[in-house]
C-alpha cells in the first residue's frame, strides 16, 4: 500500500482560539490515538493534498518532531462552505492488531451489458475491510466481464485474500441498467 509522509509539530496549548490561529496560518490541528497516549499536534495543510484529494487508500508515516509513527487517516472534518480542512484524526497502527479501512474498488474486464448499450452505475466506490496492516490491499478487484444487461455485481462475489469484508454481502457494487430505448425494443421483439 502507498505511504504518504506528514510532518507534524506538537501543540503546547489547546483550545478554540489556538486552533483558529493555527488554521489561519495554513495548518491543520490533529490528534493521533491508538497508542499508549494521545498526541495532539498540527501539520501544514499542503501536506494533506496527496492523502485526502485522491481516490486511493494510503498509510501515513507521521513524523512528529523526529519520531515516526505508522498511522492511517481515521477521520477528517471540513468547513461546510470553504471546504478547508478543520481537523484530522489519525489512528496508530501496530503489526499484530487488525484495522478497518475503506478500500477503493477497481473494475476489471469489459461488461457485455455495456457493449450492448446499457449504462453501468457504480453503487459502491469503496468497501470496508478489516485486516492486519501488512495484509491491507491497495484496491479490491471486481470482475465485470460477465455483467449483462439488468444484472449487478454483489459484495458476496468478491473472494477476500488475507482480509475480511465488513459490508453486507447483499450490497450491489455495480449494476448495468437497461436504457429506455432498449426496453421498448426488447418488449417489441417478444410480441
Amino acid at each position: 500500500m502507498k505511504t504518504v509522509e506528514i510532518i507534524g509539530f506538537k501543540r503546547a496549548n489547546l483550545g478554540k482560539k489556538v486552533s483558529k490561529d493555527l488554521r489561519s496560518e495554513g495548518n491543520v490541528p490533529c490528534v493521533m490515538y491508538g497508542g499508549k497516549e494521545q498526541i495532539t499536534f498540527y501539520a501544514p495543510m499542503i501536506l494533506f493534498r496527496d492523502l485526502v484529494y485522491t481516490p486511493d487508500a494510503h498509510m501515513v508515516d507521521l513524523n512528529i518532531e523526529g519520531t515516526v509513527y505508522k498511522c492511517i487517516l481515521q477521520d477528517i472534518q471540513y468547513h461546510p462552505v470553504s471546504e478547508y480542512i478543520l481537523h484530522a484524526d489519525f489512528l496508530q497502527l501496530f503489526e499484530n492488531k487488525p484495522v478497518k479501512m475503506d478500500i477503493p474498488v477497481r473494475f476489471e474486464g469489459t461488461s457485455p451489458g455495456v457493449i450492448a448499450g446499457g449504462k453501468m452505475i457504480t453503487k459502491l466506490r469503496k468497501i470496508t475491510v478489516k485486516a492486519l496492516p501488512a495484509d491491507m490491499p491497495d484496491f479490491i478487484p471486481v470482475d465485470i466481464s460477465k455483467l449483462a444487461l439488468g444484472k449487478s455485481v454483489k459484495v458476496s462475489e468478491i473472494k477476500p485474500e488475507n482480509y475480511e469484508i465488513l459490508n453486507s454481502p447483499l450490497n450491489s457494487i455495480a449494476t448495468v441498467e437497461i436504457p429506455r430505448a432498449l426496453r421498448g425494443k426488447t418488449a417489441g421483439a417478444e410480441e
